[in-house]
């Protein structure tokens, strides 16, 4: 579970756009003739065409692709009632994941009433303007009579996310645990923990999978929920027991094949545990605290399965596996509802995935080379890509079945393609990256640690597990700068060169004067060169007392670089190092070299980047496709740099014949593989979809990822340093402390490769 610090989230949703989410046109509006078209008098067409026929709005308008996430602020995450103002974060974060996860736009609307009457007019009056509806943290009992009269009185997508979500989910880890466990669904004892909108939604899922009612006990905070109670509503009289001799939710686990959790933390003990049968399940899934501890829960028995709502243990139910795609699949055969039929068709969809192989970029992001179904992989990642093109289809196809679509799907590997398709993948590379940095954390110096951004930067990775950081700089200024802005430098080592440390300057000096005594170096000033950070810093990664470095944010970029080459070296058989930078768009990433380390190379020196990068590319478990760039195209063009060019992709193609690698071509053909496909049908790089691209000199390549920096609002990691023996990456001056962020977690990944 990412740790973070109060000041953090605050300046997260402050700072620059306050808030988390924008409205951006979908249409050209540059002209008059746009301004036109897009409102008066050019808007009165669609107008009427809707009129005349009111199924022609999913045509003319946003609303097949618009959810509207709605709450009214009486059951917070687990900060309870806090009010509809103070829920309009949490709402707006949920806009988020259904963008970034499913391509669903979201309207966050904060209803401000707890009667239900009231809540219900509203949400009805409002519905014309969606394609469906998301509700969310509404407190039980009222969510499940607001979910049914809105159901009966709308004919669009719509669901209790905190009812069903969890329940869909954890259903589809239930299905694949009893499954390795052994046992059958329908013969399986169930104890429930919690009896609110979660649980109860849950329950029913169970049933609904398999489970036999009749063998759930379900607890709330008065104890078992059986028949002689006088105090249940409904809800809860649906699930009571005639188990009326249990007094304690001990007693109710003797024996017991499944535990679930939807209450609060830390009410299960390792003896409750040890008392449950053989191959036993345990869900525990209140958070941040589970029921029981996941450590303790494994440590209790040797037989056992767990499941947690926490990112940092194997099978976390996470609800972002279900919503998105659930809406998705339903919008996009504009369901009036969605019944159980989806829902069910949603879980078993979800519990079939972590039956298949797993991709290797899920298991580069988790650190790992066999992630495979079994006790510690119930329920698929939530970075898997596959969920949209599976859970999707799956959902779309029961509304088909079950009669309440109204459009159909001809073409199902075609639509899977298209989800597949629809989503960028301008964050998940780096998301992966994160999570493979913390399954292996490394120890990373920083070389100017007397920076507020670096000690930021480094209580970020600390905090999160993804790197273990080292700080080098005046220890009184360090501190001073970290109170002064409220940084917990705690567990981290803080080194000052030019005054400790003595000992450690002549053996690293020493270690630098044997490799370049001969290049006119002596003793003295080897030993004197270790009183400056980036010396040291990069004698440390040399000698194993740190595994990656990092610096640059106030230094000119070949000032740490020079250092970097005289202690490490380069690696073998490479005869120069080179820039690359990762330009994350919605397209994808792709990569960019060499941007700043070689002006002018020789055709040789770019077939060199070009290998050089290759690998680095390979690393992110990506294949490289490669454009070598030119003002030419396959010498339509004579001159220096297309010559040059050509010959570097004759070495290419006779040196690396495994390479997907064309040119001389220009950047535009590049991209556009209609346009090469059209005038250069014979290149290696027809339908290769090219992600990496090598510039013919230093000042191509630095203009390039500048202006789509700033002018087609990529975002660039890097440059990542390439060809080194080892990790030290070279930051831009004037970094964010979120680009320092994102270049450690590269040193890490490189450091872990490395290794």
């Amino acid at each position: 579970m990412a740790k973070f610090r109060r000041e953090d989230a605050l300046d997260y949703h402050a700072q620059g756009r306050p808030g988390k989410i924008e409205v951006i046109p979908t249409k050209p509006y540059s002209t008059q003739r746009d301004l036109t078209l897009a409102y008066s008098p050019g808007v009165a067409e669609p107008c009427l065409e809707i009129e005349k026929n009111p199924e022609d709005v999913y045509k003319y308008t946003a609303k097949g692709n618009l959810v509207a996430v709605i709450s009214n602020g009486t059951a917070v995450l687990g900060l309870g009632d806090i009010g509809a103002l103070a829920s309009k974060p949490v709402m707006e974060g949920k806009g988020l994941l259904f963008k970034i996860f499913a391509d669903i736009d979201v309207f966050d609307i904060e209803i401000d009433t707890k009667d239900i009457d009231e809540f219900v007019k509203t949400v009805k009056n409002i519905a014309p303007t969606f394609g469906g509806i998301n509700l969310e943290d509404i407190k039980a009992p009222e969510c499940f009579e607001i979910e049914r009269r809105l159901k009966e009185e709308l004919n669009i997508p719509l669901m209790h996310d905190d009812q069903h979500g969890t329940a869909i989910i954890s259903a589809a880890g239930l299905i694949n645990a009893v499954e390795l466990s052994g046992k059958k669904l329908d013969e399986v004892r169930l104890v429930i923990n919690g009896a609110g909108a979660s649980a109860i939604s849950c329950a029913k899922m169970y049933i609904a999978v398999g489970v036999k009612k009749e063998n759930i006990l379900m607890f709330d905070s008065k104890g078992l929920i059986h028949k002689n109670r006088t105090d249940l509503d409904q809800y809860k009289q649906f699930f009571a027991s005639d188990r009326t001799e249990i007094a304690s939710l001990e007693e109710g686990m003797k024996g017991a094949d499944v535990f679930v959790g939807l209450s609060k933390g830390n009410i299960l003990n390792q003896d409750m545990v040890k008392g449950m049968a053989k191959n036993c399940i345990v869900f525990a899934l209140a958070n941040p605290t589970p029921e029981i501890s996941y450590e303790e829960a494994i440590a209790s028995r040797p037989d056992i399965i767990v499941a947690t709502g926490r990112s940092d243990h194997p099978n976390q139910v996470n609800n972002v596996l279900g919503f998105p795609f659930i809406f998705r699949g339903a919008m996009d055969v504009r369901a009036t509802g969605i019944n159980e039929a989806m829902k069910l068709a949603a879980t078993k969809a979800i519990a079939e995935l972590a039956k298949q192989d797993v991709p290797d970029y899920v298991n580069l992001a988790y650190g790992s080379k066999n992630l495979s179904f079994g006790p510690d992989y119930i329920i698929p990642k939530p970075i898997d890509n596959r969920l949209i093109s599976e859970v999707s289809a799956a959902v779309a196809k029961a509304a088909i079945d079950s009669g309440i679509a109204q459009r159909k799907i001809a073409d199902w590997d075609a639509y899977k393609a298209e989800l597949e398709n629809r989503l960028g993948k301008d964050n998940k590379l780096m998301r992966s990256l994160a999570n493979k940095a913390k399954s292996n954390p490394k120890r990373v110096v920083f070389a100017e640690a007397d920076t507020y951004k670096i000690l930021k930067a480094a209580q970020v990775v600390r905090d999160e597990g993804i790197a273990k950081p080292i700080l080098l700089g005046n220890r009184e200024k360090i501190n001073s700068i970290a109170a002064e802005n409220h940084i917990d430098l705690s567990d981290m080592t803080i080194i000052d060169p030019l005054i400790e440390e003595e000992s450690s300057r002549n053996e690293f000096g020493d270690i630098l004067w044997k490799k370049r005594q001969r290049r006119g170096l002596t003793q003295y000033d080897a030993r004197k060169q270790m009183r400056e950070r980036n010396y040291f810093g990069a004698m440390m990664v040399e000698t194993g007392l740190a595994d990656a470095m990092i610096s640059g944010l106030t230094r000119k970029y070949g000032q740490p670089i020079k250092p970097a080459l005289e202690v490490i070296g380069v690696q073998a058989g490479v005869s120069r190092v080179a820039g690359l930078y990762m330009m994350m768009t919605k397209k994808g990433p792709y990569f960019f070299a060499d941007t700043t380390m070689n002006a002018d190379p020789t055709s040789q020196e770019l077939a060199d980047i070009a290998v050089l990068t290759a690998n680095a590319v390979k690393q992110f478990n990506i294949t490289p496709r490669i454009a070598m760039l030119s003002y030419s195209n396959f010498g339509s063009s004579g001159g220096e740099v297309p010559d040059k060019v050509s010959e570097a992709v004759r070495i290419l193609h006779n040196n690396y014949p495994g390479l997907i690698v064309d040119g001389d071509i220009q950047a535009n053909f590049a991209i556009n593989n209609s346009l090469l496909k059209e005038q250069f049908p014979f290149s290696t790089l027809v339908d290769k979809d090219v992600n990496t691209f090598i510039f013919p000199n230093l000042a191509a390549g630095n203009i390039a990822y500048k202006l789509m920096q700033e002018l087609g609002g990529a975002e660039a990691i890097g440059p990542v340093l390439i060809g080194l023996n080892k990790p030290v990456h070279v930051l831009q001056l004037g970094s964010s402390v979120r680009e320092i962020v994102n270049m450690i977690i590269i040193a890490v990944v490189d450091a872990q490769n490395k290794k």
